[in-house]
């Protein structure tokens, strides 16, 4: 009985444990990841091992009190398109070139049209590639050019408006080069060490990486329900005699009232047909020019204690020179240690009088001129662009008195 008792429990045991129970199933979901005293520890580990630095101040000239323009209102000024920004990119002279250019086609045209500047961006640096092949690499291979770049890629290979080619990826905002430009230049590098100088190739490389950051600018597009090329377009649309502009600079170590080189790294081809001239009648030319209604791209160093973005002015502080002596020498002095360098280059676009001296309406494509309003800005002291600009590109009509002497 005990054994029939025993056997009876062990079965009912033995069933028990095999009746199955549904399991009620989990489920996932996706978190913010979550570890706040991980995240403490290691932002006070860095601390520790890297204690911030001490800010580096700034010597700039101090501004309050002085008689300085404000805003627009202030100056007399010829049409432009609104400005743009040149991102984080070496291309000023390709916008402030753009920018002169589509004034003129207003000037002349009495008509709106909106440029790509990264169109001549792209194609420049093609142009760079073959030199850099045809001249085995001894050039320089920057994201620098000068004004007259923009009319030498125009000629040869058109030009396009800005709708059609951006020279940006989608969602993105800003250009931004850096990649673009290091992976070209180890690229160039590695064919100038390995000796591999096949134009075709080097070509085809250059153009995947470029097509790869700016994309691929296109052969024909439509504007305004026509089918052009960019050279189509340049000749029915742009419209400009390119021919008709001149590159003007005012340095003492070339002879005066000769066409010569200008002599800086960006000036990567050696272009040698700069109009020389001293910087009194550079000066005269700006004032005459800009009352005459012509604007033009001018070029030269944004980089002194009397330069700044805050209150969006170029001045000669009376600590660094004062203004009688700023001359040809004083110029040249800055240019040849290396103070005044070819920094940047801006578009000329207005002018007003205050105390008897010009400011002039400068349209910038970088960074500091949106830091405050007007936003694209920046207001230039005439004994500013005297000591500091060193070229210019102005329609020849501007300049008749000057190559008259040529």
């Amino acid at each position: 009985m005990k054994s029939k008792n025993l056997l009876l429990t062990l079965l009912i045991i033995l069933f028990s444990t095999c009746i199955i129970y549904p399991q009620e199933k989990n489920k996932g979901e996706f978190i913010d990841r979550f570890s706040p005293y991980y995240d403490q520890m290691l932002k006070e580990i860095n601390e520790f091992e890297n204690p911030p630095k001490l800010q580096k101040k700034y010597f700039k000239l101090d501004y309050s009190g002085l008689n300085i323009p404000k805003a627009l209102s202030e100056f007399k000024y010829y049409w432009f398109n609104e400005p743009s920004s040149q991102g984080i990119t070496g291309t000023c002279w390709s916008f402030c070139t753009t920018s002169f250019y589509e004034s003129e086609i207003y000037r002349i045209h009495n008509k709106k049209l909106k440029l790509s500047e990264m169109w001549t961006v792209y194609w420049e640096y093609i142009e760079k590639a073959k030199g850099w092949v045809r001249m085995r690499g001894e050039m320089n291979f920057g994201e620098g050019s000068q004004s007259n770049a923009v009319k030498r890629i125009w000629k040869l290979y058109g030009v396009v408006p800005l709708e059609v080619y951006t020279g940006l990826l989608p969602n993105q905002k800003f250009h931004n080069h850096s990649k673009m430009f290091n992976e070209m230049q180890a690229y160039l590098e590695y064919v100038k060490k390995k000796n591999e100088w096949n134009e075709e190739v080097v070509i085809g490389t250059i153009k995947s990486i470029l097509n790869h950051y700016m994309g691929t600018p296109p052969e024909k597009f439509i504007y305004q329900n026509k089918e052009y090329t960019p050279k189509e377009f340049l000749e029915k649309e742009v419209n400009l005699d390119l021919d008709d502009y001149v590159d003007i600079m005012s340095l003492l170590e070339q002879p005066f009232y000769e066409q010569v080189e200008y002599p800086v790294p960006d000036n990567w081809w050696h272009n040698k047909e700069y109009y020389n001239i001293p910087v009194e009648e550079f000066m005269a030319l700006i004032k005459e020019a800009i009352r005459n209604g012509f604007t033009m791209a001018i070029g030269g160093d944004v980089s002194e204690a009397g330069y700044d973005s805050r209150s969006k002015a170029g001045i000669v502080p009376t600590f660094d020179i004062p203004s009688n002596y700023i001359d040809d020498y004083a110029r040249e002095f800055r240019f040849d240690n290396k103070t005044t360098g070819d920094d940047h280059g801006i578009h000329l676009v207005g002018y007003t009088t205050k105390e008897g001296k010009d400011w002039y309406l400068i349209k910038d494509s970088g960074a500091g001129s949106r830091n405050v309003e007007p936003k694209g800005f920046y207001f230039y002291h005439e004994d500013y662009v005297k000591l500091k600009m060193l070229t210019l590109t102005v329609h020849k009509d501007a300049a008749q008195k000057i190559l008259s002497k040529f």
